[in-house]
């Protein structure tokens, strides 16, 4: 497939699976009796925790319960034409095995599974294409990796009222000698390497969250990718107004109509992370209706999936990709 073809299947997909895991679902949302009230993902950020303790979570990580071909099954027959998972999220945990970084599944933990090898192979098994999200500048784990320095940009609050750390400034407090291009050069680009040379061919690469990489930095990660797979589609978030095409705000549902190549990630519920006790599903006849909405504007619907700390959907999110599958079976 060209990367022209590459971008015609993207216009035509409409629908996807977007996937949030990680060390974060075991902690569930919850820390030392304190309940996050925003993102699951981002519980290291908001309560400091030290990546001493933080990665005492990657020892008991071992989802028993993780199979990739029920994934993909409950993915497909919803009418999801393809499955994008968090490679390395911004607590730098990586799902694959990393030859850069022992900090991965395979590595440091008792499951010892390279979950992207098993999703990528259950995907082409079953006819759907795959994608990876990759956080290319925040990484917690790393005293240089990127993000805006705390009391300028960074310091912005969520709806709990507290402060959200973009770099880990609370086991790397000097701030001002933090330099991103030495994460960029010794972890970033190797993983990236990685990811688009060890899973076959990938329909796109999901970067995140630009905030201090520069143009030349980002042309670098896309350069890179396109140098590997050649076809594979890049979206706007690796920065600076590069990429293949757009993605939207958080849960943006956009009005207009677009002909550009352009896609919205959108929660089930109010987090991406697993966090045990978010209960705001949205129905299926609400993800219906959105699906339609933005479709019919030309633009793709990612909705996300947050899986638990033993490998399994959420029951209320299996629920309803049945009832969705039910829907399409009679429509």
């Amino acid at each position: 497939m060209s990367i022209e073809e590459n971008k015609k299947w993207f216009k035509n997909a409409k629908f996807g699976m977007m996937i949030h895991w990680g060390l974060y679902s075991i902690l569930a949302g919850e820390y030392k009796g304190q309940r996050y009230n925003s993102l699951g993902e981002w519980i290291m950020s908001r309560f400091r925790i030290p990546i001493n303790e933080y990665e005492k979570l990657a020892e008991i990580f071992n989802p028993i319960y993780f199979d990739a071909d029920e994934w993909v099954s409950l993915a497909k027959n919803a009418g999801m034409k393809y499955i994008v998972i968090t490679s390395k999220h911004h607590d730098g945990f990586a799902l694959f095995k990393s030859e850069a970084d022992p900090y991965n599944a395979v590595d440091s933990t008792p499951f010892g599974r390279d979950i992207i090898k098993e999703l990528s192979e259950a995907c082409r098994r079953q006819g759907l294409k795959f994608g990876l999200y990759y956080s290319q500048e925040i990484d917690w784990h790393e005293p240089h990796g990127g993000g805006y320095p705390l009391n300028e940009k960074e310091n912005w609050r969520l709806n709990d009222g507290f402060d959200r750390a973009w770099s880990n400034n609370w086991d790397f407090p000097d701030i001002k000698n933090k330099n991103y291009s030495l994460c960029f050069e010794k972890k970033i680009k190797s993983q990236v390497k990685e990811i688009v040379t060890k899973y076959g061919d990938l329909a796109l690469i999901w970067f995140d969250t630009p905030g201090v990489i520069t143009k030349e930095q980002s042309m670098e990660l896309y350069n890179l990718v396109r140098k590997y797979q050649p076809d594979c589609l890049i979206n706007s978030r690796i920065g600076n107004g590069v990429g293949d095409y757009t993605s939207f705000g958080d849960n943006e549902i956009r009005d207009d109509y677009r002909e550009d190549l352009c896609e919205s990630a959108c929660t089930m519920n109010d987090t991406w992370g697993y966090k045990s006790y978010d209960d705001n599903w949205k129905s299926a006849d609400d993800i219906i209706r959105i699906k339609n909405h933005l479709n019919s504007r030309g633009i793709n619907y990612l909705l996300n999936v947050g899986p638990d700390y033993l490998g399994r959907f959420p029951a209320p999110a299996a629920d309803i990709l049945k009832a969705i599958a039910e829907n399409n079976k009679n429509s």
